[in-house]
């Protein structure tokens, strides 16, 4: 008697089934990657990530756009099938454990997915039912999300008339509705203006602190990686690149930059870093088309006057130079040889209202 051949969906669900590589697991992480690969096609994604994030941490990816922070973050939310590696939230398999996953997680994406013509009300109530949120605790949780994100007075306006600001609270408050231990928040803030990002950051924290949720956070923004983070992955080209507490990562820098701008085409460029080099104090210099030349220096008031001789020695005039302390960008410099460059600049919010 013959047997038919499996078919297309029958070995897709052997596949999903198969058991997934063992690690040494660490049962009381919030989220544990190991060597997780997306591949779309010939486009490789993401490349052998591994993460570690503790229960109550704010996690930050930093990175600019096509990266890999996205495809990394749909992948730990099931959104995505990872090419290989594993990946456990709150205790579950992404390769599994989907539903129990997206049951114990809170997602706010990029593009926020809100229904203008709903109200802020209809919105966080209808979310709240398709959580199985018990219906004689549904109008107080949303009256204390609405307190939370300070969307009370606005909250039986329609969506469609909601500032950006506004729509990216309510969307936070929406994937709150269910209590999650686990909030993933891809660019959060991006097109946000100062005052309304600055406002997002201190609910961020306030659930952080008050609440002990867990956040992972992607974001192209220096400052918000620094203020918010208590721990980053620098990403780049689909790799973690360097990681560690923002203190932590700027130390890896040495403590004072100096910055020149020396005139002439690159070859010029090169002259003046290979001059500058060997000067004492000095760990590092390198050469940035828009930010000119970086020198680290273990003391930057002592090596300052030896720049501005070394470069009049070496006929190669010279403008704009300062002394900074190091910060996460010269950290990222280092790490990947370019800036960072958030794809917006200034901040646009989507309809009119207040922030």
């Amino acid at each position: 008697m013959s047997t038919s051949s499996p078919t297309v969906a029958e070995r897709l669900l052997d596949q999903m089934a198969a058991p997934a590589p063992q690690h040494d697991r660490d049962p009381d992480l919030a989220i544990e990657a190991h060597g997780l690969v997306k591949h779309f096609g010939d486009i490789h994604a993401v490349n052998g990530i591994d993460l570690r994030v503790r229960p109550g941490q704010i996690f930050g990816f930093l990175g600019q756009n096509g990266s890999g922070k996205t495809t990394t973050v749909r992948m730990l939310t099931t959104l995505l099938r990872p090419t290989a590696g594993d990946a456990r939230v709150a205790g579950f398999d992404v390769l599994v454990q989907d539903r129990q996953i997206r049951r114990a997680i809170g997602v706010a994406l990029q593009e926020a997915g809100l229904d203008i013509l709903q109200t802020g009300r209809e919105l966080l109530r209808l979310q709240s039912r398709l959580y199985n949120v018990p219906r004689g605790e549904i109008e107080d949780r949303i009256a204390h999300l609405l307190d939370v994100v300070d969307l009370t007075e606005d909250a039986d306006r329609r969506i469609g008339g909601y500032s950006g600001g506004m729509q990216r609270r309510l969307d936070l408050a929406s994937a709150l509705v269910h209590s999650p231990s686990i909030i993933f928040l891809d660019e959060p803030t991006t097109g946000l203006d100062p005052v309304s990002r600055q406002n997002l950051w201190e609910y961020i924290q306030r659930l952080n602190r008050e609440d002990g949720v867990t956040f992972f956070l992607t974001t192209q923004y220096l400052e918000e990686a620094d203020q918010l983070c208590d721990e980053i992955a620098i990403l780049d080209a689909g790799e973690i690149v360097q990681q560690g507490t923002p203190d932590g990562l700027k130390a890896t820098v040495s403590a004072d930059v100096i910055y020149v701008q020396v005139e002439g085409d690159e070859r010029a460029q090169q002259r003046a870093v290979s001059a500058l080099l060997p000067l004492p104090n000095v760990e590092d210099a390198n050469w940035d088309f828009n930010e000119g030349i970086a020198v680290y220096s273990k003391s930057g008031h002592d090596t300052l006057p030896r720049v501005v001789r070394t470069l009049d020695d070496e006929d190669l005039p010279f403008s704009n130079l300062r002394l900074a302390r190091a910060t996460l960008d010269d950290v990222f410099f280092k790490a990947t040889g370019h800036r960072i460059e958030p794809a917006d600049q200034a901040a646009q919010p989507t309809q009119g209202g207040p922030a």
